[in-house]
């Protein structure tokens, strides 16, 4: 069952975020188990060519490519798209109208009003009548809700015919709030409680970035009801298994150290 699907059926999905643009980066993450990778425009230096080569190697590795995008730009929608991306994550939908801009953007006329063009994802003109099919049917639509002004307008926004779901930026959304980084203020619990009861009002599946690479926090949003889950992003991946490491190390040397000097010491007498 492909991601489209799952999500229509609100099954639980987790995937992750990609920022560091060499392609090893890409293959070892859609190696690892995810169903879905995003290549992040918008808090990265990944160029437009570094993300479709990462869309290709995590399509070429049977896992579904997203693009986060740097915002909601048609253009940038229509160049992703082109380059082989099965969807887009965007920021800062806040209304029904920057909802419907992204649904726009995405299809092709009648549903929207993407321009035509071949590319890698029309199989460079090979196929084209292909991929119109396959958009109308597999094309994936997340909107992120990252500001108190998207929590007040959410249930609209999910009302959008073309919306697949969406997914809380927390980082943003305390920012909006005037409290960036604290997730356990009672403003940010009250609007992810409002999040919570809108998601099971609507039958769209509800996301949440868990940006550390905590499993029990992926736990709890799971048991929570987020069924659209990033879990962490490529750099903490590598610097939580880096200071975890060292740490080891460090400690593990120090006692040995400290055993090595005691066994010199008695060797002495």
């Amino acid at each position: 069952m492909n991601l489209k699907a799952k999500l229509k059926k609100n099954e639980l999905t987790i995937g992750s975020w990609i920022t560091l643009a060499h392609p090893a980066i890409a293959e070892i993450m859609a190696k690892a188990g995810f169903e879905w990778l995003v290549v992040d425009l918008e808090h990265s230096v990944i160029t437009i060519r570094e993300a479709e080569e990462l869309i290709r190697i995590i399509e070429l590795c049977g896992v579904t490519p997203l693009v986060r995008l740097s915002a909601n730009d048609p253009v940038q929608i229509k160049r992703v798209m082109d380059a082989g991306a099965h969807g887009v994550i965007v920021p800062m939908v806040n209304s029904v109208e920057d909802a419907k801009k992204t649904v726009d953007a995405v299809y092709y006329p009648p549903i929207g009003s993407r321009g035509v063009g071949l590319a890698r994802a029309q199989t460079y003109g090979a196929d084209f009548e292909g991929y119109k099919a396959w958009l109308k049917d597999n094309a994936i639509v997340i909107v992120q809700i990252e500001h108190i002004k998207a929590v007040n307008n959410l249930e609209e926004i999910l009302a959008v015919d073309g919306v697949d779901g969406f997914i809380v930026g927390p980082y943003d959304l305390s920012g909006s709030l005037n409290i960036p980084g604290e997730f356990s203020h009672p403003e940010m619990l009250s609007a992810l409680d409002r999040i919570k009861d809108i998601s099971k009002r609507v039958k769209k599946p509800s996301g949440f970035h868990v940006v550390q690479p905590d499993v029990d926090m992926l736990i709890k949003k799971i048991d929570e009801g987020y069924r659209f889950i990033a879990f962490s992003v490529d750099f903490l991946f590598l610097g939580r298994a880096c200071r975890d490491s060292i740490r080891k190390i460090k400690g593990d040397i120090g006692i040995s150290m400290k055993n090595h000097k005691k066994r010199n010491i008695t060797n002495h007498k």
